[in-house]
């Protein structure tokens, strides 16, 4: 039976597609050190857990689709903490910032048109936007330049009369990219120059290291009609399973064209969302803790990458990943034959293949993202046998 071009053209996720063989290796008893995944290790603040055991409602019920209004002003008074003022109007609760950006998408796309963004880029963007029948154009960012943005004539010279939005991620994912205010000001003139939409994905907001300052989207005052700001409680207080999310924005007629989206998928979980409204009681302490684990992770990971040979990095200043080139042909080939041919005193490395958060073909093959989302000490031997990998690898296609 004939399948959807929609469907077909849908790549698998390079993050999991290689699971399968990970699963194997467990199987055979082998140890394998998932580093492809953002699953964090961190606990999830206690408060969560105990709304979960509290809830004693008789049915559960639907809730809202907009979500339910203690999350929502959970939400607006978690953003006041960081100089971002929301009405309860310009908040939609999603399942997970995932649907917040498909939901985006479809608000301000038709099919057919575009969305720019800087590659590498967090892969299942791609997969978003063929579900909403938009076309993914990018705009390279190099290793070398920290994965920063490129002059603005390079941007726009990318926009067409069927381009819809800028879409980032910032602190970014895959690569660790923490965007100045100067970039982000530029994107936010050519947002405002070209009538279009500023989506920003910002839900690695609090992962932000080395005393760097965080510049969120929405404190472009001038252009606050046109940014759409996708977030998630996934990442900041470790709920990824959860599915707790939102798109926000002071255009309060997208929002309320997002709602009819809301409503066509009923709700999101309504123990989820009564539990997610009191994460806003976590201590600032523990987002001390965290970000100075994940600093102290980031910095155990890239002095490892850079006392391997061949392997080539920047150290990035937010979110928990790393994008590394590899002295390898084909990093996909490589992560495979590490979760089928390799191990190390009974233990091998899970890593993502990184091109497929590319859209430029050809771009990424000999390049992996690596997340620390695991303990010190298993980072730490994660590394130790990725490097014996890689020697063995090379003598092994060098006999080829």
């Amino acid at each position: 039976m004939k399948l959807s071009n929609r469907i077909s053209n849908m790549q698998f996720s390079p993050i999991r597609k290689l699971s399968p063989y990970a699963d194997i290796a467990a199987k055979n008893n082998i140890k394998v050190y998932h580093l492809n995944i953002g699953q964090p290790d961190i606990k999830t603040p206690e408060c969560f857990f105990k709304a979960v055991n509290n809830f004693d409602e008789k049915v559960l019920a639907y809730s809202s689709s907009q979500g339910i209004n203690k999350l929502i002003e959970s939400f607006i008074e978690y953003y006041k903490k960081w100089n971002i003022h929301l009405e309860k109007d310009e908040i939609m609760t999603t399942n997970g910032g995932s649907e917040a950006v498909l939901f985006a998408l479809m608000a301000i796309c038709d099919a057919g048109e575009e969305i720019i963004i800087p590659e590498p880029f967090y892969t299942n963007y791609n997969g978003f936007a063929e579900a909403a029948g938009v076309n993914v154009v990018p705009f390279i960012t190099k290793a070398e330049e920290g994965f920063h943005l490129p002059e603005k004539e390079e941007i726009t010279s990318k926009i067409t009369n069927k381009t819809r939005a800028i879409l980032i991620s910032n602190p970014g994912n895959p690569t660790g990219v923490v965007y100045t205010e100067k970039e982000i000001r530029m994107l936010a003139d050519i947002a405002k120059e070209y009538n279009i939409y500023l989506i920003a994905d910002e839900v690695y907001r609090e992962f932000v290291y080395d005393n760097l300052k965080y510049t969120s989207a929405m404190y472009m005052t001038d252009i606050l009609d046109r940014v759409i700001l996708i977030d998630s409680i996934s990442k900041r207080y470790s709920a990824c399973g959860a599915r707790i999310g939102l798109v926000a924005s002071k255009n309060k007629e997208l929002i309320n064209q997002i709602l009819k989206l809301c409503q066509s998928r009923l709700c999101v979980p309504t123990i989820e969302q009564m539990a997610g409204a009191d994460l806003i009681n976590t201590p600032e302490s523990y987002f001390k803790e965290v970000k100075a684990e994940y600093q102290n992770r980031r910095n155990i990971l890239y002095d490892s990458l850079c006392g391997i040979e061949g392997v080539v990095c920047k150290k990035p200043s937010g979110a928990f990943y790393i994008v590394a080139k590899l002295p390898v042909k084909n990093a996909e080939d490589f992560a495979k034959w590490m979760l089928t041919d390799f191990n190390y005193d009974g233990k091998t490395v899970m890593v993502a293949p990184a091109e497929g958060f590319y859209a430029t073909k050809g771009l990424g093959q000999d390049e992996v993202r690596i997340s620390y989302c695991i303990n010190s000490e298993e980072l730490k031997d994660a590394m130790k046998i990725l490097g014996i990998a890689i020697k063995e690898y090379k003598k092994l296609n060098n006999r080829k």
